[in-house]
Parts: structure tokens; C-alpha cells; sequence
């Protein structure tokens, strides 16, 4: 039973009332004594001594003479899930707009997400290094002092002033997870194609000629990053509008960075974070184990890759 956070009673109190009436105190005495109306001592009693349930009951009537017929109401939901509208619907059943919606919103039906199958588990890993990079940006403020989350002093707040944004690109290998990450002063196209060379270019250190990047649709990824990509041999795929878990490996390695980077610990400045990257993105590609690659290292998954001949003819 669902009890109201502000209920008076609940089924103990209840009980409590029944049994102090049973050993006669007065009903007056009851009623002060819980801090209730002295007609919910009789209501209680009156329960309690007939044997019933000391529980709400429903408030929903024995007869509905307006609700619909089950046959009725099956042909309301075999319509709607042929994805007619209420007032489709209404007019093929003869029936009232209203009428069909109070029933349509009863079957859960209302929205049209409810009439889509669900969506399947889309997780892939590519097979080789390189086969695809996921690439994403994620703003943070700057700043150059701690706040008063850290300091505890809100009195320093109002001269702090806006110190703007740096912005966080990342690149992650979908097979390896090996990563590459730099703050940059913003995220527009020509920042982003420069760090996409850069990401490239760091990747062929490591062996790996990337043949796909995938990134969103966010205006940093127009026309002069896949000029970019192109340049480099690769080729530009974007993700689904509205649907971040298509770049996922990108989404999750930008939870683990803020995780374990940003907010892992009070920073004096934003310099002072961006001085921890670099060191961080060692520990991350060199160290860190992995959970979807059996507690590896992207480095030591690489290592596999090759000793397995996994990597391809370009390696």
C-alpha cells in the first residue's frame, strides 16, 4: 500500500487506535492522544471490530455504467496501434474525442513512442585499430581561483567574474580505446579540423591509420572538418540526430574524464587542470584497465592487435 507522505495514520497507528478504544479509554482521549478527528477513532474501531483490513480502500466506484465495453475498449487499442489518432478514432468508432482519450491514455498508448518497438541493443566494437574513431567536444569554465564549493566562502563569488569557456576534444579508438584529448578555445570548424589532424597524426605514431570518423552534428563537424577528414584518407560519418549512445564509446570516455580528471579533486586553477591532462591521458592509454576489454590497457589491446595480426595490411 502506497501511503501518503502526509498521512495522519498508517495501518499501525490505526491498529493503536482500535486496541486503546478496546481497553476504554474514552474516544475524546484517542482522538487527542493520535491527533485525529474523532470520527476517524469510530472509522478504525468500527473496522477493526468488524474484521476488515486496516488499509485505504479503493476509492474507485463497484459500477462504472460509462465506462467502455472490453470489446470496445480492444477495438480503441487495435485501431491505436495501427497509429490512427484519438479523433481518427473517434469518428471510425463513433464515440467522443474525450471518450477515446481518457481510454487510449488508460492503455498507456497516448504517445506515439509507446507504439514504437524497442530499441534494440546497439553496442559494436569494429575489428581492427583505426576502423573507426569516435570524435566529441565538451565545454568547461574557466576559471582561476577555487569557488566557494571548495573554499566554502561565497564572499569571493561576485569578483570572480565570467572567466569563459575552454572546450575538452577527445578522440577514442572504437576497437582499442586508445585516446587522444586536448583543451582548445572553442569548438568551431576550424579548431575542430586541426585537432582532428592532430588526432590522426597521433594515432599513426601508435601504428594505426584511421579509416573512419565518426562524430554528432554539431556545427564544428560541417564542411571544413570533413574537408579534413578527407584529406586524411578517411572518411566522415556522422551519428543519428538525437541519438548520443550511437557515438557512445565518445559520450563515456568524456563521464570517465570529467570522473576521474575535472572533478576528481579541488583544482587552484583551470591551468592548473589543464596541466593534469597530459599526465592523465598516459595513465589512461597505458595503465587504466578497461572493463569491455577484459581489465587490458588500450595499449596493451594494441599490443594484442598486432601480435594476433589484427591490424590489418596498413599497419
Amino acid at each position: 500500500m502506497n501511503i501518503h507522505s502526509l498521512a495522519r495514520t498508517t495501518p499501525a497507528s490505526r491498529a493503536l487506535i482500535a486496541a486503546r478504544r478496546d481497553d476504554g479509554i474514552a474516544e475524546a482521549v484517542v482522538a487527542k492522544q493520535l491527533g485525529v478527528d474523532r470520527k476517524t477513532v469510530r472509522k478504525w474501531t468500527k473496522r477493526k471490530r468488524e474484521g476488515d483490513v486496516l488499509l485505504d480502500r479503493s476509492s474507485r466506484p463497484l459500477n462504472s455504467p460509462t465506462a467502455l465495453p472490453p470489446e470496445w475498449r480492444a477495438a480503441v487499442e487495435a485501431l491505436r496501434r495501427l497509429r490512427f489518432t484519438q479523433a481518427q478514432i473517434a469518428q471510425v468508432l463513433g464515440l467522443s474525442k474525450s471518450r477515446v482519450q481518457r481510454n487510449v491514455a488508460a492503455m498507456g498508448l497516448a504517445k506515439l513512442s509507446a507504439l514504437e518497438p524497442p530499441v534494440p541493443d546497439n553496442r559494436y566494437e569494429r575489428q581492427r585499430a583505426g576502423e573507426l574513431v569516435h570524435v566529441d567536444t565538451k565545454k568547461l569554465g574557466r576559471f582561476y581561483m577555487p569557488g566557494h564549493r571548495v573554499t566554502g566562502n561565497r564572499a569571493v563569488c561576485g569578483i570572480r567574474g565570467n572567466n569563459g569557456w575552454e572546450f575538452l576534444h577527445i578522440a577514442i579508438d572504437d576497437r582499442t580505446r586508445l585516446a587522444y584529448a586536448e583543451l582548445l578555445p572553442d569548438e568551431k570548424g576550424a579548431t575542430c579540423a586541426g585537432f582532428v589532424r592532430r588526432a590522426v597524426a597521433f594515432y599513426r605514431r601508435h601504428g594505426i591509420r584511421v579509416e573512419r570518423v565518426m562524430s554528432d552534428n554539431g556545427c564544428g563537424y560541417k564542411s571544413e572538418f570533413t574537408n579534413a577528414v578527407v584529406e586524411l584518407g578517411a572518411q566522415h560519418k556522422r551519428t543519428k540526430p538525437y541519438t548520443p549512445r550511437t557515438n557512445g564509446k565518445a559520450e563515456r570516455f568524456i563521464q570517465t574524464l570529467l570522473r576521474l580528471w575535472a572533478y576528481v579533486r579541488p583544482y587552484n586553477s583551470s591551468d592548473e587542470r589543464a596541466a593534469a591532462l597530459a599526465p592523465w591521458m598516459r595513465w589512461y592509454n597505458l595503465q587504466r584497465p578497461h572493463g569491455s576489454l577484459n581489465n587490458m590497457s588500450p595499449v596493451d589491446v594494441l599490443k594484442q592487435l598486432r601480435r594476433d595480426n589484427v591490424m590489418g595490411d596498413h599497419s
